[in-house]
């Protein structure tokens, strides 16, 4: 646990230690990138890779869809968890982090690091007299490395003035995958080629609108008629050159001399297919990103069942994983062990319904029937009075209580029997 840790650095003048020579130990420390294999991502190119509309799309949505639900703090009272709304640590993670950025922008800025750098570090930042966490400060990803042999971390971020050695337990560190356990790699990492097939594709695009969609060809001269098959092959290298200019310079219909014959060798966009590469290519990054390719706005076939079952796979399959990640490493480095079991971290995954008000009201209407929320328990989260009866537990009339299914059934009076008769 880091916490004291933190409270013991307050207190010290400086982290970095100076020798008696004047020659900082610590403090000299130079930017560094982080650590995992960064062969094919170079800083700087994560906002390149960004010019593609599939990664730019898929980054956004997974970065908003975290950052559009509120994280709960909660604390075990009389065997269940209750938010802590009063707490200075809810504030942060759900108001503002650092002086300087908002919670919706600071997990946003964490989501994007953790997909194009592969890694997000988060330092908190402890107030010496409350003893409560002032700050969580969102390290630039350039400027920490990760020592995986002693588990340490030296930042020298001074935009955010958090420099020094910091033990592992001192960072939060939210990773993407990771092959070692402790250095994450962006997704970048795996999808280069798929995303160079998408740059090249994009920049061929814009040559070919630049120009116009200018042809290349062949210009010979024929053979069969005397006249021109007779000119030296320098008199036809001028002619090339000549019907080439008018083609670069806009002209689409040109005049050729003598017996001239072009022969066209360069495919057209249709000829390339460059639709169905840029399909191809679209499909291929939202398989690394795990998001459906309708999220990005492809023109696949859909329909209503395919679209709910899409959101239903993105949510289990793509964005759970990274809420649960988070929610880890936040209780594992903001909680003492000793109180681990007393306290929770926990997204309101309800928020993912929030716009989506069919689902929302089915939601609610289930949860009343099947007893797990009242009447007015959804008017306080919908912002209304309570109404009279509206704390009573609700269950459907289709079920009843199994001693009462087991209960024998009164017979038949006999004297109404006997007046049938």
């Amino acid at each position: 646990m880091g916490f004291w840790n933190n409270i013991i650095r307050l207190f010290r003048r400086d982290t970095a230690t100076t020798n008696a020579g004047g020659d900082a130990t610590e403090s000299s420390a130079s930017p560094a990138r982080t650590g995992g294999d960064a062969s094919y991502i170079v800083y700087g190119n994560d906002q390149m890779a960004l010019c593609i509309a599939t990664v730019y799309r898929c980054v956004k949505l997974l970065s908003e869809s975290v950052a559009n639900l509120p994280i709960q703090v909660m604390r075990l009272k009389s065997n269940l968890f209750t938010a802590d709304n009063g707490s200075r640590l809810n504030y942060l993670l759900n108001v503002q982090p650092d002086a300087n950025i908002n919670a919706f922008d600071f997990w946003v800025q964490v989501i994007q690091n953790v997909l194009l750098t592969g890694n997000a570090y988060i330092v908190p930042i402890y107030n010496p007299v409350t003893l409560e966490a002032d700050r969580l400060v969102l390290c630039n990803s350039r400027c920490v490395m990760h020592d995986t042999t002693y588990d340490r971390y030296t930042i020298s971020d001074l935009n955010n003035g958090v420099y020094g050695v910091y033990d592992e337990s001192e960072v939060i560190h939210i990773k993407g995958l990771t092959l070692d356990g402790k250095n994450g790699l962006s997704v970048l990492t795996f999808a280069h080629l798929t995303a160079n097939i998408a740059a090249n594709g994009d920049n061929e695009t814009l040559k070919r609108f630049a120009n116009g969609g200018n042809v290349r060809g062949i210009i010979s001269n024929d053979t069969s008629i005397r006249g021109f098959g007779e000119y030296q092959d320098t008199e036809l290298a001028k002619t090339a050159v000549d019907v080439d200019g008018k083609f670069s310079s806009g002209q689409h219909i040109v005049s050729l001399p003598g017996q001239v014959d072009f022969k066209q060798i360069s495919l057209s966009s249709t000829d390339m297919q460059f639709l169905e590469s840029r399909k191809f290519t679209v499909r291929e990054i939202c398989r690394f990103f795990g998001v459906h390719p309708s999220f990005v706005f492809d023109d696949t076939s859909n329909n209503y069942k395919s679209a709910e079952m899409a959101n239903v796979a993105f949510l289990s399959n793509t964005l759970n994983p990274i809420l649960r990640k988070i929610e880890t490493e936040l209780l594992r480095k903001l909680v003492a062990p000793s109180l681990v079991m007393k306290r929770k971290f926990q997204f309101d995954r309800r928020g993912l319904y929030a716009c989506d008000l069919d689902s929302r009201v089915k939601y609610q209407t289930q949860t009343i029937a099947a007893g797990i929320y009242t009447v007015n328990e959804w008017r306080r989260e919908e912002n209304k009075e309570p109404v009279k009866g509206g704390d009573t537990v609700l269950v459907s009339a289709n079920l009843r209580s199994i001693n009462e299914a087991l209960m024998p059934t009164k017979p038949a009076s006999t004297a109404k029997n006997n007046d049938i008769k």
